[in-house]
């Protein structure tokens, strides 16, 4: 494992006027050794992380950082400005610049010795160092504690005294003035004010670990005991429940949500952005003692959904609905994954008529490619018949945390049972979710309260959703299913285009986001129960989805000029990303410039999802883009279909992006791309 930092990342002279050319010059550093792999992509992470929150520090510091996939080891850069960069931070410029750069899957051991720098930057003899250091190689020894911040001072005048001499005492001094005796019942020294934190940032890199230590600082100062649990990126380890207990008042400096801030309820707390705990704690031990001597106490404990921690007070129902569906979604999309490709997979080696193999539990060759695929047919088939379940329990564990989980995975299976489908799994997770948070809001005597997760709310939830799916809205919910699955099996002519562009619109507004969601997850629903009109959706839906990043590769190949050199970079991951159906591939350029972007993407999808549905195409997995072609019914126009919506979205954002006058993408990224931002001005 390569050294965190080296003489060779290290800029004592750092050049740079902004923060984006500081960020550049510092990274090129890391590219020139190997650290990363694709600069730009690193750069946009940097940039994307800088638009979440500056990173500037008082105290003349600034700590660009980001977590990428670009990054092959965590790394280091240090730059030491003359002139000072705007990293925006309130007391203005930074002389200091450090570039953090840790790997998406960044070791714990590496993210440890950053926290510890983070922790350092607090230290005004760490950065007094830094700025009196002249040489490359002892600022990184510096950087990596392996040098002292401070170098040996002369030895004090008392060091010259005699050996086994004390030295001599003034007048008045205390060991002339201290009382002969002491008080016969000394009054016991008052408990120390107690107070737990959290701290935690988006990347849990730098911000975290700095809001720690300063807070911890503070506390000192003031005669504060101040324990605190840092939710980084190397993961967490939970204060000690009794410390907890014993505590105060809490601090919560965050910009992420607080893991397990149940712990915390019922005491007095301050809760703020990570940067107050780093520039204000003094403020915030205040604040949190005067909320103590007042009585102010957060609320009680109780359990609150995942997806409703970090929703605003005014959420309305039909925002916080939408969430707990897509966390049931966002839970079920793995299971289709496996499932769905297992199931393609099966077909692709054995056949259609795979499906009615025997099982591979009493009937197995080794060496007959048919087992294998009633193997991979079976293996996917269990995997898809967790679908609804899951999607239910998931959907009540949004709503109500883990006590919703059993009574919605029960009421998951009931609407197997009973074939009332997707739809079934949809409300059984709603109802659920309901039963248990009806159940919490009862008041209980505090000697049940520790049985009420564990046997209480289980029973009584799994039997109110039994009995409710099996004998009150079952029935209807499974006839509605079926009235669903009859009418896609129907579809033709004039409403299968309609649906088509339906969901092809749904498929490119939002570029993978709840819209995006729901559209495939009714297109997944219906391969639970396959027949020609879902199977006709599922293609439709992979087909619009795939050509929004397939257009921004086309487009910027074919007018790169108007696009900046790292979206230029990002177009050729594009063509990869939508061959493959990953719809997010176009979000950095939709980021950029939504207003041309967006439109442009909905009516590639549009027409895709059209011709799909016209055509007849039909699909079997859920997932794979071109690489299932050969489990798609009519392959050939299925990819005309593609082909004729990456023609249309590329041409439009093409014409869009020509008629501006003024770009709105950022036009600076370095000065080739300035100088080919001036020439589409011009022409424009």
């Amino acid at each position: 494992m390569s050294e965190l930092i080296t003489a060779e990342l290290v800029d004592l002279d750092l050049s740079a006027e902004t923060k984006d050319t500081a960020a550049r010059s510092l990274a090129e550093r890391m590219a020139a050794h190997g650290r990363v792999t694709d600069l730009e992509g690193f750069l946009a992470d940097v940039a994307a992380r800088e638009a979440q929150m500056p990173t500037g520090l008082d105290g003349g510091i600034g700590i660009p950082h980001c977590r990428s996939a670009h990054v092959t080891e965590p790394t280091l850069a240090f730059g030491r400005s003359t002139s000072g960069i705007d990293f925006g931070a309130p007391d203005g410029p930074a002389d200091l610049i450090f570039l953090i750069a840790a790997p998406a899957g960044g070791d714990a051991d590496h993210l440890s010795v950053l926290s510890t720098l983070a922790r350092q930057l607090m230290d005004e003899s760490f950065t007094g160092a830094l700025r009196s250091a002249t040489e490359p190689g002892r600022t990184a020894a510096l950087i990596r504690g392996d040098a002292p911040a401070e170098e040996p001072s002369a030895r004090a005048p008392e060091e010259d005294a005699c050996p086994g001499t004390a030295p001599e005492s003034a007048p008045g001094t205390a060991a002339e003035t201290a009382p002969e005796t002491a008080p016969e019942n000394p009054a016991p020294p008052a408990a120390p004010f107690r107070i737990v934190a959290i701290t935690s940032c988006p990347t849990g890199i730098a911000h975290t670990y700095m809001a720690a230590e300063s807070l911890e600082k503070a506390g000192q100062a003031a005669g504060v005991e101040v324990s605190v649990e840092t939710q980084g990126s190397a993961g967490f380890k939970r204060l000690d429940p009794q410390l907890v207990a014993d505590a105060d008042g809490v601090i919560f400096a965050h910009d992420v949500e607080v893991r397990e801030k149940e712990r915390f309820a019922g005491k007095p707390t301050v809760d703020v952005g990570v940067k107050a705990g780093i520039n204000r704690p003094a403020e915030l031990i205040a604040e949190v003692r005067q909320k103590a001597e007042r009585g102010e106490v957060s609320a009680p404990a109780r359990a609150t959904a995942p997806m409703d921690k970090d929703a605003a007070t005014g959420d309305g129902f039909a925002t916080r609905l939408r969430t707990w569906l897509m966390t049931g979604v966002s839970y079920m999309v793995p299971f289709v994954a496996a499932g769905g490709l297992l199931i393609a997979l099966a077909f692709a080696i054995g056949g259609y008529t795979i499906n009615k193999a025997p099982s591979v539990a009493h009937h197995f060759l080794w060496t007959e490619s048919t087992s294998w695929a009633a193997l991979l047919f079976q293996v996917g088939s269990v995997a898809f018949g967790f679908l609804v379940p899951v999607l239910a329990g998931f959907i009540a564990y949004g709503m109500a945390d883990r006590p919703g989980l059993v009574p919605g995975f029960v009421g998951g299976a009931v609407a197997l049972t009973i074939n009332a489908g997707f739809l079934g799994g949809l409300i059984a997770g709603l109802l659920a979710g309901a039963v248990v948070r009806a159940i919490q809001r009862v008041g209980i005597p505090p000697v049940l309260r520790g049985i009420m997760p564990v046997v209480v709310i289980p029973l009584i939830s799994s039997a109110v959703v039994g009995f409710l799916m099996f004998l009150v809205i079952g029935k209807p919910v499974a006839a509605l299913q079926k009235g669903l699955t009859d009418w896609l099996s129907g579809l033709t002519g004039a409403n299968a285009i309609i649906l088509g562009v339906i969901l092809g619109l749904m498929m490119c507004f939002d570029l993978g986001g709840p819209l995006n969601k729901v559209a495939y997850a009714f297109a997944v629903g219906g391969l639970a129960n396959p027949n020609e009109g879902s199977l006709k959706v599922m293609a439709a839906v992979m087909a619009a989805g795939m050509v929004p990043p397939l257009a921004m590769a086309l487009a910027t190949t074919v007018r790169g000029r108007l696009f900046t050199k790292a979206e230029r970079e990002n177009g050729k991951a594009a063509w990869v990303l939508g061959a493959s159906f990953i719809t997010e591939g176009a979000i950095p350029f939709a980021a950029a410039d939504p207003l041309r972007v967006i439109p442009a993407a909905m009516a590639g999808g549009a027409v895709t999802g059209a011709l799909s549905m016209a055509f007849g195409c039909t699909l079997r997995a859920p997932h794979g883009g071109i690489f299932v072609v050969p489990l798609i019914g009519r392959p050939f126009v299925y990819l005309l279909a593609i082909a004729a919506g990456t023609g249309v979205s590329a041409a439009l954002v093409v014409l869009l992006k020509g008629l501006r006058k003024t770009p709105l993408t950022r036009t600076a990224d370095s000065p080739t791309d300035g100088a080919a931002e001036a020439g589409v001005t011009a022409a424009a």
